[in-house]
């Protein structure tokens, strides 16, 4: 079997802070300047590329002229915000020698979270990757306490291939990919070449800390692995010093450990909205705009909708339900319960007209839909 990355077209690609900063000695310029040679490569193929990025601390650590990761907050802050002055500039300046655009984007997890942010996040990305520019995503540290204590980028990056519905996830490390044991240690430990993502006996080979220089080790990678899966994303662990890797595995070359979902994709996301997220209210719907959503899988707009029942907000999930009363369907909510009210029985050409903006011209698009 190929490589996952064969066939995708929507990749997001993490780079861990030892590659990004070369062990810690400040920003890798050409390290850097060989990924985005090979994104440029990518973009030539019509392949759409998210970059999550590590090593804003760690370049920050250089530039402030530290040796050692501080311990305390405030100076854990101050690195970041230093560090990510030039990791921006750096990726700007290689992927632009290659005639690409890029674009920052500072997320922490609270950002997807939150309904409503995560549909703002989710519309930025995809109009930047519509735009053909590459985002260039790293956590907030500078603002966010907990992100430094206790977040990483792999979950980081496992979030956005979900929040942009990506066909791979690329983890670059300084590892080869994932043991059966830690090859510091134990001699007889080979390299994974495939599994199951969410497999748990992959957490047991993968215990352990990482580089001294980022905040995760492999442990986070297959955690994060598992997290992309949950949505159809299948996730690639490799080398980043790895001679042209974005390139071969795109070629369909085996590298490193590939961990495959098993979810369709689709299917993953219905089941996440059906799981895991409490209903805030509920829209009552015609019978034509019913059968609309039941029988032919569009998208429910607001001429539809006879009655708003609830108070939710842009974002939050709510309940579709036909002149009975009986929940047909749920779905994320693109307008709030105030704005529903206004909107409903009108065609969606009139939003803009009765809110003063029109975010979007259905309640809920049919991917943010799921029957029940």
């Amino acid at each position: 079997m190929p490589s996952v990355l064969h066939a995708a077209r929507r990749i997001v690609i993490k780079v861990g802070s030892s590659l990004v900063t070369n062990e810690g000695r400040g920003v890798d310029a050409e390290a850097i300047g060989n990924w985005a040679r090979q994104l440029a490569a990518l973009a030539l193929q019509g392949r759409e590329l998210v970059m999550v990025s590590s090593g804003a601390v760690a370049e920050g650590m250089k530039r402030l002229g530290w040796t050692t990761r501080p311990r305390e907050l405030p100076e854990l802050q101050a690195a970041a915000a230093v560090g990510q002055m030039g990791l921006a500039q750096m990726y700007e300046t290689s992927l632009a020698r290659h005639g690409l655009h890029s674009a920052q984007v500072l997320l922490t997890h609270a950002d997807l979270a939150d309904r409503e942010r995560y549909l703002n996040a989710r519309s930025t990305l995809l109009t930047l990757l519509s735009l053909k520019v590459i985002p260039v995503i790293n956590e907030n540290d500078t603002v966010v306490n907990d992100e430094i204590k206790f977040g990483d980028n792999d979950t980081l990056g496992a979030l956005v291939a979900n929040l942009v519905d990506a066909d791979a996830y690329v983890i670059l490390t300084d590892q080869r990919g994932l043991y059966s044991a830690d090859p510091r240690k134990d001699p007889a430990a080979c390299l994974i070449d495939e599994a199951t993502a969410g497999d748990p006996s992959l957490e047991t080979m993968a215990g352990g800390a990482g580089s001294g220089i980022g905040r995760g080790g492999m442990l986070t990678k297959v955690l994060a692995a598992k997290r992309a899966a949950r949505s159809g994303t299948s996730t690639v662990i490799a080398w980043g010093r790895e001679r042209d890797v974005l390139l071969r595995l795109a070629e369909g070359e085996r590298i490193g450990t590939q961990l495959t979902a098993t979810t369709a994709k689709m299917a993953a996301r219905k089941q996440w909205m059906l799981d895991h997220l409490q209903l805030r209210g509920a829209v009552i719907v015609d019978p034509g705009a019913a059968a609309k959503v039941l029988d032919e899988g569009k998208s429910l707009l607001p001429i539809g909708i006879v009655e708003v029942q609830g108070d939710f907000v842009r974002g939050d999930v709510i309940a579709v339900r036909d002149a009975k009363g009986r929940e047909i369907a749920r779905g994320l909510a693109n307008y709030s319960a105030a704005e529903a009210r206004l909107v409903s029985r009108k065609p969606s050409s009139q939003i803009e007209a009765l809110l003063g903006y029109a975010n979007e011209p259905e309640m809920i698009h049919r991917t943010n839909l799921v029957l029940v």
